[in-house]
């Protein structure tokens, strides 16, 4: 049976890990690289890096900080955040980093999500795709760009069936009404896209329990979870949720 994966996310804005509710009043929590380095330690099995700012910004990655924090880990690391062209995928790669997470700039260049994964494979092109409920969509939800800021006319399932034809091979699926809550994922929007598409998917935003984990892993279908706010805030750790999971009969790595 295949391990379902516990992704830790480290929102980065201005060279520092910051935490927002609803993509909102963001504070600033600490030193990304000293925190990769602690989920590392604690058993983590990916690490994502999202420049929350690089998009709305117009700038690419922030290259330096990206290889401090891939010296740190060694598992897979996805950064995000930015990256608007081949040459930000491929530096971005050099940097240290297996995957690029690919957002706001698939939006609006689908082509590169289809040139990125002839050229570093599929296993490198993630679509992140950020979601809130929205009854004038045909699946019920759409697509926000910007972190969060700015809405599209991507209906949810739609665009997430055609960045998988584009050459994506996986789905970082962050719901913007859970994001930061600590409530438990959107287990709706979860299942839909995991039903519906042939790549893993990582359901993201409201994760507060590893109860919450369980039910986007079992009853959201998602291949892992991604999780901020219960690790960064110290309540749990990412082995003592690994060990919860485990007695409820869902297979991790420990």
């Amino acid at each position: 049976m295949l391990k379902k994966r516990i992704i830790v996310c480290l929102d980065v804005k201005d060279g520092r890990t910051t935490k927002g509710v609803k993509f909102q009043n963001n504070i600033d929590i600490g030193d990304p690289v000293e925190m990769a380095k602690e989920y590392y330690k604690q058993g983590v099995d990916e690490l994502v890096f999202y420049d929350i700012i690089a998009s709305a910004r117009g700038r690419g990655p922030i290259l330096e900080l990206i290889s401090q924090v891939a010296s740190q880990v060694f598992i897979p690391f996805c950064v995000g955040g930015g990256i608007g062209s081949i040459e930000d995928i491929r530096s971005t790669i050099l940097a240290g980093a297996e995957k690029v997470s690919l957002n706001s700039q698939a939006v609006k260049n689908p082509g590169l999500i289809t040139e990125g994964a002839r050229i570093f494979g599929n296993q490198c092109i993630v679509l992140g795709m950020d979601a809130a409920k929205d009854e004038q969509m045909p699946s019920g939800y759409r697509v926000y760009i910007n972190g969060g800021r700015i809405k599209t006319d991507l209906d949810a399932l739609e665009w997430a069936k055609k960045a998988v034809e584009l050459g994506a091979g996986e789905i970082v699926l962050n719901s913007i009404d859970a994001d930061g809550t600590k409530n438990g994922y959107e287990l709706t929007l979860t299942k839909m896209i995991s039903e519906n598409v042939s790549v893993p998917v990582i359901a993201s935003g409201g994760g507060g329990t590893p109860e919450h984990l369980a039910d986007a892993l079992t009853k959201g279908k998602a291949d892992a979870a991604l999780i901020a706010t219960m690790v960064h805030s110290g309540k749990y750790t990412v082995e003592s949720i690994k060990k919860e999971l485990q007695k409820m009969d869902i297979p991790v790595r420990l």
